[in-house]
Order: C-alpha cells, then sequence, then structure tokens
C-alpha cells in the first residue's frame, strides 16, 4: 500500500536509533518496509549512526539506506528543526521522564505524528496535560506506549470488545488480561526509567495519575471501578479467576491500565470510532499467571519491595544505579531468540440478564520482547503512513489505530485469536 502524499523531507525518522531498541527499529524498518522509503536515522553521534547505516545497508542492500540526522536530546531548537522534516516520528530515547519532552513538544507544535515506548505512565499523564490542546490545533497524531507497554493490553482489550459487539450485539462489562507466559531479560535502558520514574515525580503526582480514568479524555459515567480485592489478597497478591487460573500482580498493571482506560474514554469520543465504544460500565484489570500460590506470593512480594526500595530515596537509587545494567546495554541476540511472551484475556458482556458466554483471546510473540516493542512502533508508524484512521490531532492509544494495526502486527509476528466461550 502505497504511503500518503505529504510534503516533508522524511516518511519517518528514528530519533534513538543507535541505542537498544532505535536499532531494533532501524533493522526492522530496513527488513521489511517499502524500498523506496524515505527515511532517516536521528541521535547525538554522527559516527555512530554512520556505522549503524552501514548495518542496514548489509542486512538490505536493495532499499534506501537512511539519511543520517543528528540532534540532542535536550535540545528543543535541534529537536524542532528535526521534527519538521519528517511525517512521522519514532523515538526511542528514555527515561522519557528526564528526556522525552521536547520531542513531544515539537511534534504537537509541528503536526508531526509521534511515536514512543515509554512505560513511564505518569510521565504520558503529564504530556496530554500540557500538549493535547497544541497537538489538536496542528493535526500530529501523538501515540506514546506502543511497544511492550502497553499495545498488547490495549490490542487485545479492544479485540475482546470487538468480538462481544460483533458475535454477540452487546457492549464489554469488564476485561480481565492475564500476563500467561514471559521469558525475557529487562534492558539497560528499562532499569534506569525505574530508578528515574521517583526522580520526577512526587508521590502525590504518581497518585494522582493513577487515579481510576485519570488518563481518559472522559469521566466515568458512574463511580469508577476497579477490582476489589480482600485484605488477604492486598497482602499476598495471588487470587482465582475462572478460565484463566491462579494468578498474582502483574508489574506492567499501572501502565497498561491508563492506556486501556483513555482508550474507553476516547473511543466514546472519535467520531469514526464510537461504535466500538466498550460501554459505560466498563472496568479492567491485569494479572500474571502463577504457577502456584507460592510463584503467585513471590511474584507479588518481589514487585512491592522492589518499588518500595526504588521510592525510598535518592541515596538508594543511587546505590541501585551502580548494580544494575547500564542503559543501552540489553540481551544478547543468542538470549533475544530464546524469549516468548504469551496474554490471555477474558471479557464478560454487559448484559441485562445472566449468561454463561464470554469472550476469551490469546496473543503471543515469539522472540526479543525489545523486538516486538520495535515491530509494534514501527507498524504502528506505517498505519498512519498508509491508512484513512479518522483521526484528528491529539493523543490517542494503540487500538485507536484498530484493525490495520493488528493486521501489520500479525505479519511481524504477534499473534492474536479470539473466540466465544463457556464462563
Amino acid at each position: 500500500m502505497p504511503f500518503k502524499q505529504h510534503n516533508r523531507q522524511y516518511d519517518l525518522v528514528v530519533f534513538g536509533a543507535t541505542g537498544y531498541t532505535g536499532r531494533l527499529a532501524a533493522e526492522y524498518i530496513t527488513a521489511n518496509f517499502p524500498v523506496n522509503t524515505r527515511w532517516a536515522i536521528a541521535g547525538r553521534s554522527e559516527s555512530k549512526l554512520h556505522a549503524l547505516a552501514e548495518d542496514c545497508k548489509k542486512l538490505n542492500p536493495d532499499r534506501n539506506p537512511p539519511a543520517i540526522e543528528t540532534a540532542g536530546v535536550d535540545s528543543h531548537q535541534q529537536l524542532s528543526a528535526l521534527v519538521n522534516k519528517t511525517f512521522v516520528l519514532i523515538t526511542t530515547v528514555g527515561p522519557y521522564s528526564a528526556h522525552g519532552e521536547h520531542a513531544v513538544k515539537a511534534c504537537a507544535e509541528a503536526g508531526t505524528h509521534y511515536f514512543d515506548i515509554t512505560g513511564e505512565s505518569p510521565w504520558t499523564y503529564k504530556m496530554i496535560k500540557k500538549y493535547e490542546k497544541v497537538a489538536k490545533r496542528s493535526g500530529a497524531i501523538l501515540i506514546p506506549q506502543i511497544g511492550l507497554e502497553s499495545a498488547p493490553a490495549d490490542l487485545c482489550t479492544w479485540a475482546l470488545a470487538t468480538t462481544l459487539r460483533k458475535q454477540m450485539g452487546v457492549k464489554t462489562k469488564d476485561v480481565t488480561i492475564s500476563i500467561h507466559n514471559i521469558r525475557a531479560a529487562p534492558s539497560g535502558g528499562t532499569v534506569s526509567t525505574l530508578l528515574t520514574l521517583f526522580d520526577y515525580f512526587t508521590v502525590s503526582e504518581l497518585a494522582e495519575s493513577g487515579k481510576p480514568f485519570a488518563h481518559s479524555p472522559v469521566p466515568h459515567p458512574n463511580e469508577p471501578k476497579r477490582h476489589r480485592r480482600s485484605i488477604w489478597q492486598k497482602v499476598f497478591g495471588v487470587y482465582h479467576v475462572p478460565n484463566l487460573g491462579t494468578v498474582t500482580t502483574a508489574f506492567t498493571n499501572p501502565a497498561d491500565q491508563a492506556v486501556v482506560e483513555r482508550s474507553w474514554g476516547l473511543l466514546s469520543q472519535i467520531p469514526s470510532r464510537k461504535d466500538e465504544f466498550y460501554g459505560p460500565n466498563f472496568h479492567w484489570a491485569e494479572c500474571h499467571r502463577a504457577r502456584n500460590w507460592l510463584h503467585g506470593v513471590i511474584i507479588h512480594l518481589a514487585i512491592v519491595i522492589g518499588v518500595l526500595l526504588v521510592a525510598t530515596g535518592p541515596p538508594v537509587r543511587a546505590v541501585l544505579r551502580r548494580i544494575v545494567p547500564e542503559p543501552g546495554t540489553g540481551p544478547s541476540r543468542d538470549e533475544m531468540e530464546k524469549e516468548e511472551v504469551e496474554w490471555r484475556g477474558i471479557a464478560n458482556p454487559d448484559t441485562e440478564t445472566p449468561t454463561n458466554k464470554q469472550a476469551c483471546c490469546r496473543a503471543w510473540y515469539n522472540g526479543s520482547m525489545y523486538a516486538l516493542t520495535a515491530m509494534l512502533c514501527c507498524e504502528g508508524a506505517r498505519t498512519v503512513l498508509e491508512d484513512d484512521l479518522g483521526l484528528e490531532g491529539g493523543f490517542y492509544t494503540p487500538c485507536c489505530l484498530g484493525q490495520g494495526l493488528i493486521d501489520r502486527a500479525r505479519d511481524g509476528g504477534f499473534k492474536m485469536e479470539t473466540r466465544i466461550q463457556d464462563k
């Protein structure tokens, strides 16, 4: 499918291309995008960018090599000049709380479409508050959190609601997504992001951005609902979900929940998407499958203790920074090939009379989690480049790209299937 006509020098630019995930994004474009794509790789080091361009040329000699653009992550002037050259910007430079705002501001002002791979939902919340009106005026479509956090959970939720709507003719009452299996190691950039978040946000700011439906553009018509847990579930983290099994706390829940709840509000507002609205009683939760009760308790306590340590204060974070992997590092190529992840989910219909039917989904990817993130971000960009989305300027979520993104992600290795089953 041909790209849209535009008056920019580039179709897309990968900013932060010499970083761990940025390199994977550049390699994915080289291997999978049309050979006549006009694109560039950008970052601070011209020598590293030239080396990456040479690697891309070896990977696919038949395609146009990327142009080289230099820009500093903290220079609004340089980033503004860069984004004015491109129709779409992909930025993989984190931590976004420390380094992400200039790119958002520049794209919102220039009408340049924007994608990032952050999981820092408090930062996303702040960017929406600051630049939503600017993006609406310029026509820029900005989609943060389109990597491992939080595209799979958002797309699975959209697919489940779509299945209920098309096969049962009903809205969605609730969705539970479970990380059924994951085998992966974090990169240095991911760890750095976790340590940085508490340097830039107070506890009250984190609490504000984490309230139910705080990221939604419209308030919940009823009292915002989230699954309530007993005191024992709160202490030990373990509970049972029919058709999903024994589950526990999911580390990705806060980031993914913010995106899904924003999707709920957006789908109620976007004229071209109103038939996809999940429904007025919708609520959502994410969990992590546990092999048994003890395994679930260990996962839960590891998350709780880890967050408490990071939140304790700058001295503790300074110590942790000395012992964790450096930003820009990550699993080796051999290790990446052994990684895998699978999600499962259920959605209950919102019906006046009880029913024993529900939608279920299974989604999976075999390979590196960072390759998955790069693929989702790149295919999101290609969806904007190719499809008539019916979206005006503003901040959106992955599911607003609809079936087009799901189909492209399937070609990239992210598989999904849904069906109606008995409860």
